[in-house]
């Protein structure tokens, strides 16, 4: 992506939006135009400022997430919509889906995952999936045994899913296809896998892995 992506954050938790606030501001491509803390404040917010992207909470006071999706597709504003929520309930999802949501995360996915949905949503990659929210949520400890090389080389979550499948042998494609993402993303995963590892090859990265016992 060339051009930065004006973003408006809309959560009444301000704990949780200050957070998600820093986060983004870490990425230089993206710019946290305003922060809002319910749907009536999120919307006078798109009328008065030019926004790529809204982010807002599913509950809130008043105007909630899907008052504020709707009365962006009544208007028919160009601004995307990314839906963050505590609920991994496909009905609910479904309604945001209806109501035109550009993607759905859930709160407890690893903050990466918003990263790179933010960029697939801007770039039109997203793949929405009810499978793919399910996928994005923290599994336990699944994960734990790894913690010592997830600390060490700052791996994410799903870099370490990625890389299990990499072991396996599967191809980008149908590593795509099993965790309902798009072909580039696993490629821009893989990429960084290899930056983080700091390894050239496949074989090298599969040595890399063996080694942290995946």
């Amino acid at each position: 992506m060339t051009n930065n992506t004006r973003i408006l954050l809309a959560d009444d938790h301000k704990l949780f939006a200050a957070g998600i606030e820093r986060l983004l501001s870490n990425e230089p491509d993206f710019v946290v135009e305003k922060v809002v803390h319910n749907g009536k404040e999120a919307i006078a917010a798109i009328q008065e400022k030019k926004v790529d992207l809204i982010i807002t909470d599913m509950n809130m006071p008043g105007v909630n997430g899907l008052d504020i999706l709707q009365y962006i597709k009544k208007k028919r504003w160009k601004v995307k919509t990314i839906v963050l929520s505590m609920y991994d309930d496909e009905e609910i999802f479904k309604k945001c889906i209806k109501q035109g949501v550009n993607a759905y995360v859930l709160k407890n996915a690893d903050p990466e995952e918003l990263i790179y949905t933010i960029r697939e949503v801007m770039e039109d990659r997203y793949l929405a999936n009810f499978e793919h929210v399910l996928n994005q949520a923290e599994e336990g400890d699944e994960f734990e045994q790894y913690d010592h090389f997830k600390a060490t080389f700052k791996l994410s979550k799903r870099e370490l899913e990625i890389l299990r499948w990499i072991v396996k042998g599967r191809t980008n494609k149908e590593i795509a296809e099993e965790l309902y993402l798009s072909i580039h993303t696993v490629e821009t995963h893989r990429k960084h896998l290899h930056q983080k590892l700091k390894v050239s090859s496949v074989t090298e990265l599969v040595k890399k892995a063996l080694e942290m016992g995946l």
